[in-house]
């Protein structure tokens, strides 16, 4: 990312994670956070915008005007899922392959369009260990370093629309691990999937805080958000019903369990934060931060850390998802990676 690599300033903790009380909660819905919101005019870029959550953050993105971009590894597959969102065009890309993330930038800029709204909600969860042609775990290269690579890529479309917004979808999960810059492809340790899990949606936190401290002269402005849990996307795919029965995201006849006060949402429920994040006025001039229930989430403190991790109702984020200075050296190290 030519224009962002001689930035000065030394990163510093700020006090940014304070809710706003925005007037939204752990129920709403992506449509009903935006109502009222005209995006004619504006261009937005959704991955995974074909399931899930990332297909309905296309769907209401697509209803207020925008022209909707969906980048898919199995773009036959994409057009099927988005028959009923009329005018959404999808493209073909892989995240796990570089060249096709260059290829897909490339097109787009080619376009000559800027990018108002840039949604990185494609993502896997806790597979089996695999590797790209790199050598790269697969959940670090699918869920940050793809992502890392096709904004890099986009950055000039980004600086073209006068104010952008770019949305890293994050997760609770967190709270599983860090980011282990000494062995970040577990080639040095044994592989756990939630391990690996928490570390790439940590290093999509991360991400957004350095982004959004580049990006901001430009008026680039980054958000990572916890959707919150949604069993029903296809998410979960690698996980057996006995271990979701256990957590309590469904019953004992298999269906998803519904109680947003805990973060267990329908998909509706599950975009709204990102959608939040991507058109708010609220959050004019606020950026490199982390949201869930469609409001900035609080840090969690050492008084209360032992409730966060023990139960689903307590919002907030570590503070080491959210530190500046690990922040900046993973863009150093993803830099490297993705050259």
């Amino acid at each position: 990312m030519t224009d962002m690599d001689h930035v000065e300033e030394t990163p510093v903790m700020t006090t940014a994670q304070q809710p706003l009380r925005s007037g939204f909660d752990a129920a709403s819905t992506a449509g009903e956070v935006m109502r009222g919101i005209d995006l004619t005019g504006r261009t937005a870029i959704v991955t995974g915008g074909y399931s899930g959550i990332g297909r309905e953050t296309a769907r209401v993105l697509r209803a207020a005007g925008a022209e909707v971009v969906v980048p898919a590894r199995d773009p036959e597959r994409a057009r099927t899922a988005l028959r009923e969102v009329a005018g959404v065009e999808v493209e073909p890309m892989d995240l796990m392959d570089p060249a096709a993330v260059d290829a897909f930038a490339e097109k787009f800029l080619a376009s000559g369009r800027p990018l108002h709204i840039l949604v990185n909600s494609a993502g896997i969860m806790a597979p089996p260990l695999a590797r790209d042609a790199r050598g790269y775990e697969s959940q670090f290269a699918t869920n940050h370093l793809g992502h890392f690579q096709l904004a890099a890529r986009l950055w000039p479309a980004l600086v073209a629309a006068g104010g952008a917004r770019v949305v890293a979808v994050s997760s609770r999960g967190i709270r599983f691990a860090g980011v282990d810059f000494d062995d970040p492809h577990f080639e040095h340790r044994p592989y756990e999937p939630f391990v690996a899990y928490g570390q790439s949606k940590t290093a999509n936190a991360l991400y957004a805080v350095e982004l959004d401290r580049r990006g901001r002269a430009a008026g680039v402005r980054a958000f990572s958000v916890h959707p919150g849990m949604i069993v029903d996307t296809g998410l979960a795919k690698h996980l057996p019903a006995e271990a979701l029965r256990a957590a309590g995201a469904v019953d004992d006849e298999g269906r998803p369990v519904r109680d947003p006060a805990r973060q267990m949402k329908t998909v509706e429920q599950g975009a709204a934060t990102g959608v939040w994040c991507a058109t708010s006025p609220r959050l004019a001039g606020l950026g490199g931060v982390y949201c869930e229930n469609c409001d900035i989430s609080p840090l969690v403190t050492p008084e209360t850390e032992t409730a966060w991790y023990a139960g689903h109702e307590l919002p907030g984020v570590l503070p080491r998802a959210v530190d500046p200075v690990a922040a900046a050296r993973l863009w150093q190290v993803s830099e490297a990676l993705t050259a």
